[in-house]
């Protein structure tokens, strides 16, 4: 049987295992959000209004990694509660730039600890220095990935 055959030793596998890894940390994430009534697309969408507002729905689906209706659909429900704000009418073309509102700034807060706390468990075995190399390996592979593109 040669190489190919084989198919891929998932023992050893970095991409069965990062699939693994995130798998494990979005269950424990959607694990401490959903008392929050958050899901871990609901908090990317308020963490990244909180860095950067007036993102459209096409920045913020892209920034969360799910479709624009997807993210569409998240909004409307984000203004239906009074999380997020966006004009009636888009300032410029047809993107309407979306801002937290206080409450949203809450609840991010709430979310954000919660968040923070799965990330530090996450790493409570990695040093200082293993966290750095990790964070440059995880960037140079997402690059790589990016550049093939």
């Amino acid at each position: 049987m040669s190489q190919d055959d084989r198919g891929i030793d998932l023992e050893t596998s970095l991409g069965y295992l990062l699939k693994e890894t995130s798998s494990a940390l979005r269950t424990a994430m959607e694990a401490v959000l959903r008392p929050l009534g958050m899901t871990v697309t609901h908090y990317s969408c308020l963490e990244l209004l909180a860095q950067r507002p007036g993102l459209s729905n096409s920045e913020l689906a892209r920034g969360a990694f799910v479709t624009r209706q997807s993210m569409n659909v998240l909004l409307l429900s984000l203004e239906r509660d009074g999380s997020v704000v966006r004009p009636a009418e888009a300032p410029v073309g047809k993107a309407l730039p979306t801002r937290l509102t206080p409450l949203g700034r809450r609840r991010l807060a709430a979310a954000t600890a919660a968040v923070r706390s799965v990330e530090v468990r996450m790493l409570a075995g990695l040093s200082a220095d293993d966290r750095a190399a990790a964070l440059r390996i995880l960037r140079s592979m997402a690059r790589s990935l990016s550049d093939a593109n």
